[in-house]
């Protein structure tokens, strides 16, 4: 009869701990929050550059994601944009805690 017992180099190699930041933030009761801000920092990679010239997600709350945007014009094209730009959300791993999209006036960045 054989037993393979781990040997010392198994316990030295690095474990994956993938889901480990999902579980910390589920137990914690965080996630909708957690994952809202996520697509704050990531706005432009969802917008693409044009639009991220233009705006920025500022802040998430409540199930909406606060766009600043620099001036009238852009946040009428935001606005009909807003539908399209919900759904590659939603598209996302975690994207449907987003629930609306709500535009603000201010500069990239700012919101006034």
């Amino acid at each position: 009869m054989v037993i393979n017992l781990p040997s010392q180099n198994s316990r030295n190699q690095p474990k994956r701990i993938g889901g480990i930041v999902d579980k910390i933030v589920s137990s914690l009761g965080i996630s909708k929050s957690y994952y809202g801000w996520s697509f704050v920092s990531t706005w432009a990679e969802i917008v693409g550059e044009n639009i991220a010239n233009v705006s920025s997600a500022i802040r998430f709350e409540d199930g909406t994601l606060f766009v600043a945007v620099a001036d009238d014009t852009w946040r009428q094209e935001l606005s009909m944009e807003r539908e399209n730009i919900l759904e590659k959300i939603h598209a996302l791993p975690h994207g449907r805690v987003v629930k609306r999209i709500q535009l603000v006036r201010g500069e990239k960045g700012n919101q006034q």
